[in-house]
């Protein structure tokens, strides 16, 4: 008996935890054939010369065993971080959609929907997304599963992270809180934090976490990570994390606290249970090219009475420790959006995921 063929298509490097938990359970069955596709992930040299770190992604990616391939078609099941580029290539399979961010931007949803007459498969990670997608009338659009997103899950695999053993690792003091500082690249709070950032020194441990494009220069300036090298290599309660550890999960899980922006990582620490900070960017200036706004809420109301917003710098420290001291209130309001945003915090949604592939391959 032939197997059946798998692609999963790694068009960014750091699109990998979203991909990983359902190779993982997928590995364990015989019968699939399984490969990664990777991207050329560009980075900007001298703000002129992009260059291809596929090579390197290739690398490390060997070393673990991982076998990989350049070719898109002749698969019978494609899985991808993102809508698929040039989905002609890969010709009739099964698409399978597991977003590589679980936040509120409407561009994992945009992609799909912009590419008409291609059939996705979407596991969404709970009843919200499934809510926002009917109001638009997209719900016909793909197929779409509340399954919950298997990128969650290695939060609640017993045992995968230990936060003092990951404090103790990164150099910072296990008696101090920490703050994690992620912040998205475009828009992005860095612009309006900027230096301010530092009035968290010495009281807090600050983890610092830039999106990759922020290293590369091709989307965003060197300026992004100039900043942030120069204050963790004069601080030592300052740890910033490298270019090409791509992972930010082990850091959002010995964080007490997040501080970001419109990025996907304040959703994965409600899924925590933990309180984040949310800095409001101007909403009304955040479209895509053809007017559809770039978020799927007004940022004024995200999260509203469970996270503490920050409108400016001046409220950093307010907010921090309103984070870290959460009232009753801010405990319940947590809890009713973790688990209207989420289904099944229990580290099994790749099974929930798989057992919907094999019904969808019973059909096929």
């Amino acid at each position: 008996m032939s197997k059946l063929k798998v692609l999963f298509d790694l068009k960014k490097e750091y699109y990998f935890n979203s991909l990983y938990p359902l190779y993982r359970e997928m590995v364990k069955d015989e019968q699939f054939d399984i490969f990664f596709r990777i991207g050329k992930d560009h980075k900007r040299f001298l703000w002129v010369f992009l260059i291809n770190e596929k090579n390197r992604i290739s690398e490390w990616m060997k070393k673990k065993g991982y076998r990989l391939t350049d070719k898109t078609s002749g698969f019978d099941l494609v899985v991808c971080g993102d809508a698929l580029k040039n989905p002609e290539k890969y010709g009739n399979c099964l698409r399978i959609h597991l977003d590589h961010g679980v936040g509120i931007k409407t561009l994992r949803i945009r992609n799909i929907v912009k590419q008409k007459g291609y059939r996705y498969h979407v596991f969404l990670e709970g009843q919200y997304w499934f809510d926002f997608i009917k109001n638009l009338n997209w719900h016909d659009k793909a197929d779409f599963y509340t399954t919950g997103i298997p990128k969650l899950d290695p939060f609640f695999w017993g045992g995968y992270y230990n936060r003092n053993a990951i404090i103790d690792k990164i150099g910072l003091d296990k008696n101090k809180k920490t703050v994690l500082y992620a912040p998205s690249y475009k828009p992005s709070c860095i612009e309006y934090i900027k230096d301010r950032i530092a009035d968290l020194i010495p009281e807090y441990n600050l983890i610092i976490k830039l999106h990759p494009y922020s290293w590369g220069g091709k989307y965003a300036s060197h300026s992004q990570h100039r900043y942030y090298e120069k204050l963790a290599k004069e601080n030592p309660s300052v740890f910033l994390i490298g270019k090409e550890d791509y992972d930010i999960y082990p850091y959002m899980y010995a964080a007490d606290t997040i501080i970001s922006d419109t990025s996907s990582v304040i959703n994965e620490f409600l899924a925590l249970g933990r309180h984040g900070i949310i800095y409001e960017l101007p909403y009304n200036e955040l479209k895509h090219s053809d007017g559809m706004p770039v978020l799927s809420i007004d940022p004024k109301e995200w999260l509203l009475g469970a996270f503490p917003h920050m409108q400016s710098p001046d409220d950093l420290l307010t907010c921090v420790d309103q984070a870290l001291n959460p009232t009753p209130e801010m405990r319940a309001k947590l809890e009713e959006y973790r688990n209207y945003f989420f289904t099944g915090l229990d580290g099994r949604s790749g099974e929930r995921v798989m057992t919907k592939i094999y019904e969808l391959l019973s059909r096929s």
